[in-house]
């Protein structure tokens, strides 16, 4: 059946992943890179047991939704796949999917869910982008035709990787998601790169001096940036540090790491601190709205990509905690204490859990540089530190605030909740699917008394949900 060209399918809907949805045969079709309303030739390239996969091959329809996408890249880079997409198109699809989750997986109907809170900014709004280096470049069609005589040098990429493709990476010329001077800064090392003849990574071979490229960028204007080498060539690395430290004075964090594993992970690793200051700065006023606090973000830290959306984000969840001042407050996955910090002026005490050792030290770091004298943070894994003991030694809490990964909660995290018992649980989620899941697990005793869900990630079928649950 693959291979096989169905005609004239309508699209029916956006799905999982930023594909979009038709039917053949009764079976659900996956299909990248088009819009709900188009009407396409399909190729089938994939066949499942409950589900197909295909491409679109030809248009015979553009569907109203339809806008020109702005990237050159689009269609072959793996993000921002729904840029052919009316932005107010994409929040409907979002709000669905968070409606669609609560109905389907929470089996709760008529849920109050408010309307989508849009992105401040559509283009350029993330703090924090990585690239790969990489010596297999995804070649274009163009390339394709004379690939044998492609000389080596030019199959150096600086980019993203293709999707589901380990080694092949798309040389990027412009990205629309980070603000300057990050293009400037990827552009500028690979040219030194090419230039100077220093090794990009082969993933196949495990060879190559540069891996990859992390640049933070704050609304403060600052900006950090960290190489990563799998050699500690000093010879390479000092004047390839200094030359990106001379073309941008702009750059006031720059780090690198020694990466000499067979993966990419670097969180284990030592960060070299090479010049400028340790960390960049983020400021936001506090819910209470009379003190500007100060967030300072290490190469290591979690910060949620998206700033200006991330302080709706918590100003919506302190909105649905509906604070009186006399609370104590858990803050389970608690980062660098970016919530606990932004709430601590409107309640008693605010008690924080995160499995990042780093990230505790830096919660507390950044809760003393604002004078919080309120707040404490523990570090472990909340599934093992929360039992009855603690709760015993550090007050049960009247509200928990909990901001999990897309995996959602360990079910020993929901039972210690429902022990716990507060009166109220607001749930922030990137992941409305297993958000869903948990709160069906806590129906027994909670009331889902409203959603709000934020879009975090113009583009991409991603949304944020923050879920207000009411003791019954």
């Amino acid at each position: 059946m693959t291979d096989k060209i169905f005609e004239c399918i309508e699209i029916l809907d956006a799905g999982a992943e930023g594909k979009a949805i038709a039917r053949i045969d009764g079976l659900v079709v996956f299909v990248p890179f088009v819009v709900p309303g188009d009407v396409v030739d399909i190729q089938l390239v994939k066949k499942k047991k409950s589900y197909l996969e295909g491409k679109a091959v030809r248009i015979h329809k553009y569907s109203e939704k339809r806008i020109e996408p702005f990237c050159e890249h689009f269609g072959t880079c793996g993000g921002c796949r729904w840029q052919n997409m009316n932005y107010s198109e994409q929040l409907g699809y979002k709000q669905k999917q968070v409606k669609d989750s609560i109905e389907r997986i929470g089996k709760i109907e008529n849920a109050v869910i408010h309307p989508i809170l849009p992105s401040h900014d559509s283009q350029y709004y993330r703090n924090k982008l990585e690239y790969t280096f990489s010596n297999h470049r995804w070649l274009t069609r163009t390339d394709q035709t004379g690939a044998e005589r492609i000389p080596e040098k030019e199959m150096n990429a600086l980019g993203f990787h293709i999707p589901l493709m380990f080694d092949k990476v798309l040389d990027i010329n412009h990205c629309y998601l980070q603000p300057d001077p990050s293009n400037a800064i990827r552009l500028e090392a690979r040219r030194y790169a090419l230039e100077h003849d220093l090794t990009f990574y082969d993933v196949r071979k495990w060879t190559g001096f540069l891996r990859n490229l992390l640049i933070r960028t704050s609304l403060t204007g600052e900006v950090m940036v960290i190489f990563v080498f799998t050699t500690d060539a000093k010879m390479e690395i000092v004047p390839f540090l200094d030359h990106m430290q001379e073309c941008f004075p702009s750059i006031t964090s720059l780090w690198y790491v020694i990466n000499g594993k067979k993966n990419d992970v670097i969180s284990d690793l030592p960060f070299h601190h090479y010049k400028g200051l340790p960390w960049i700065a983020e400021k936001m006023t506090d819910f209470r709205g009379d003190r500007e606090i100060e967030f300072h973000i290490g190469p290591s830290s979690f910060f949620q990509t998206n700033t200006r959306q991330a302080f709706l984000l918590y100003r919506k969840a302190a909105e649905f905690a509906g604070f009186t001042g006399n609370e104590t407050v858990y803050d389970l996955y608690s980062g660098i204490g970016t919530i606990a910090s932004y709430i601590a002026t409107s309640v008693k005490r605010v008690v924080g859990i995160e499995s990042v050792p780093p990230a505790v030290e830096d919660a507390k770091e950044n809760a003393g540089r604002n004078g919080l004298t309120n707040t404490s943070f523990f570090p472990g894994e909340a599934e093992k530190i929360l039992n009855p003991d603690f709760f015993k030694e550090h007050g049960a809490p009247e509200i928990i605030i909990t901001d999990p990964p897309r995996a959602g909660m360990h079910e020993k995290v929901v039972k210690a909740i429902l022990h716990a018992a507060p009166e109220k649980v607001v749930y922030v989620s990137c992941n409305p699917a297993t958000q869903a899941r948990d709160i069906a697990l806590m129906k027994d005793q909670y009331d889902l008394a409203a959603c709000q869900p934020v879009d975090m990630f113009p583009h991409t079928q991603h949304v944020e949900n923050i879920a207000l649950l009411v003791r019954k």
